[in-house]
């Protein structure tokens, strides 16, 4: 048996990483947060406060670890289906001659895998959690259109996490991790797929205000990676001939978030995250996007073995009216309608999605079910004078969650 459950975890992991198709569907900017979590996700991925999986706490606000006791491990696996459309009215020389077009990029297979572990430290109860979290992903692919001029990119990254949260009072508890980021990356046009390591750590707090209603908040650091050589431009007389470097930052993270059961005898969980993504210090996206504001809201309604759960969530638009011609320290050809049509790459402009999900407790003893679905409305954008872009999506997602024992 636990044979079979490393080779499980082996799939998986390697189907996260190889299956990059349009990965886009549910991301704000250019990172999923916990919105393709199985529980989290019903709830629009509200999570700051009181998380509903444990894989929420450990890619989010480590001091809400501390809420899930003894030996846990989640299995989660979620879909991501983007309609992408691309329309380019006027000629950008020797690079895109005029064209209108869909994607050819399918979805994507996202995993999201953790394990937490209850123990004591400095006398004081504490909880460690592990993971394997898809933040980001997406393939953008107009290969098929002759004009494009063979415009296709994609990208991925997926982190391997390790945090702590410790009760420091009945009401206090705090938490921190770092995170080994893997990022694979193909740009559009030049080079080919490159791969890059990078830290990221995070430090959070939660504090019970009353025994209905607690707060949270946490910071998370900028994520930087670096492609060597991955820029190669055919026909350039030396020294320009050479790769050229490429950088690429996930950016930093300030969320706060409020969890609140005073209604119907505590079974009405309503929360509220407020998050804010500083995009315009990270390398690379910097140059496309402005810092987005994102509000999250979720409830969940528990009746007997069931969690019914809902969400809305709200994310600002990201782009950047005057994008930079460098991006990632490199000076894109083309001047500003070519800047423009990158940056059409990574206009993920939906504003508003709904979410819904359902939760099982004791599906089979000591294993509980959660399954969640979601969808973007379509969100049209005009990038300067030449380049238009739509987008819109569905996802879905699954877990179980496996409870073991208590800590001695």
């Amino acid at each position: 048996m636990r044979h079979k459950l490393i080779s499980l975890i082996a799939l998986l992991a390697f189907c996260s990483v190889a299956d990059i198709q349009e990965a886009q569907a549910q991301l704000f900017g250019d990172e999923a947060n916990n919105t393709l979590m199985p529980a989290s996700g019903g709830m629009a991925g509200t999570s700051i406060a009181e998380p509903q999986d444990l894989t929420s706490a450990i890619n989010g606000n480590p001091a809400s670890l501390t809420q899930f006791q003894d030996t846990q491990f989640l299995f989660g696996v979620a879909w991501a289906e983007p309609t992408f459309h691309l329309t380019q009215s006027r000629q950008i020389p020797g690079l895109v001659d005029p064209f209108s077009a869909k994607s050819s990029g399918v979805g994507m297979l996202a995993g999201n895998i953790g394990v937490t572990q209850e123990f004591t430290l400095l006398e004081r109860p504490a909880t460690f959690g592990l993971g394997f979290v898809s933040t980001t992903g997406g393939n953008f692919d107009f290969r098929h259109v002759d004009e494009s001029k063979g415009t296709d990119t994609s990208a991925v990254i997926v982190n391997l996490p390790f945090t702590v949260g410790v009760d420091l009072t009945d009401r206090v508890s705090v938490g921190a991790g770092m995170s080994l980021g893997v990022a694979m990356f193909d740009p559009p046009f030049f080079g080919a797929m490159s791969i890059a390591y990078g830290l990221r750590g995070t430090v959070g707090a939660n504090y019970k205000l009353t025994e209905q209603t607690t707060l949270g908040a946490y910071y998370q650091t900028e994520q930087a990676f670096k492609f060597n050589n991955i820029i190669v431009i055919d026909n350039l007389p030396p020294p320009f001939d050479g790769g050229h470097d490429l950088d690429m930052e996930m950016p930093q993270n300030i969320g706060f978030g409020l969890a609140n059961r005073s209604f119907a005898g505590g079974r009405l969980l309503l929360a509220v995250d407020v998050l804010l993504k500083v995009w315009d210090e990270a390398e690379m996206y910097r140059g496309f996007y402005d810092d987005q504001w994102v509000i999250q809201l979720g409830a969940q309604y528990s009746t007997g073995r069931y969690r019914l759960r809902a969400g809305y969530a709200w994310a600002e638009n990201p782009l950047d009216p005057t994008p930079d011609v460098v991006v990632g320290g490199f000076e894109l050809p083309g001047d500003v309608p070519f800047v423009r049509y990158n940056q059409a790459l990574v206009a993920n402009t939906s504003q508003h999605r709904l979410t819904v999900g359902i939760g099982i407790s004791d599906v089979l003893p000591g294993v509980d079910f959660d399954i969640m679905a979601g969808g973007m409305f379509r969100d049209s954008e005009q990038l300067g004078a030449s380049t238009a872009t739509s987008i819109s999506s569905y996802w879905i997602g699954a877990g179980l969650t496996w409870r073991f024992g208590s800590s001695s």
